[in-house]
């Protein structure tokens, strides 16, 4: 199976966020991608990894059963899939994510302390999330 799990790990915004604030991505009718995310980090930090929210998100989406979740899981990670660098939530929303040790996640408003931390703690690998526009 491929991961896109990240361990010891801080995913800064992109380079072309267009907000200055972190912003709750906004309800509109059904789910989004970064509204599933959102719900299931802030409400949970470090209890899942990025495969863990990834899966999520894409079982949401479909909306699986549980009992399809073992057997679905193991087909969505046989190829390779967008790691969280690409998440509306670090391109578009201002948020970061910190990986621990474990691979376990949490997201940080760029504007808050915790997010300024993260990003000179040069103990962890630092990367940038992905662009939403090309240079």
């Amino acid at each position: 199976m491929k991961t896109t799990n990240y361990y010891n790990t801080f995913i800064e915004v992109a380079d072309d966020c267009p907000v200055k604030a972190a912003e709750v991505p906004p309800v509109r009718g059904e789910k989004t991608i970064a509204n599933i995310e959102f719900e299931l980090l802030v409400d949970n930090p470090y209890e899942f990894t990025s495969d863990d929210v990834l899966f999520h998100v894409h079982a949401a989406k479909r909306q699986l059963r549980t009992q399809e979740f073992d057997v679905e899981r193991e087909q969505f990670f046989s190829k390779g899939q967008a790691c969280f660098r690409s998440s509306p939530l670090t391109k578009r929303y201002g948020w970061g994510a910190h990986f621990d040790a474990d691979g376990r996640m949490a997201i940080y408003a760029v504007e808050s302390d915790e997010y300024q931390q993260f990003a000179k703690d040069r103990s962890l690998k630092q990367v940038k999330a992905m662009r939403s526009k090309k240079v």
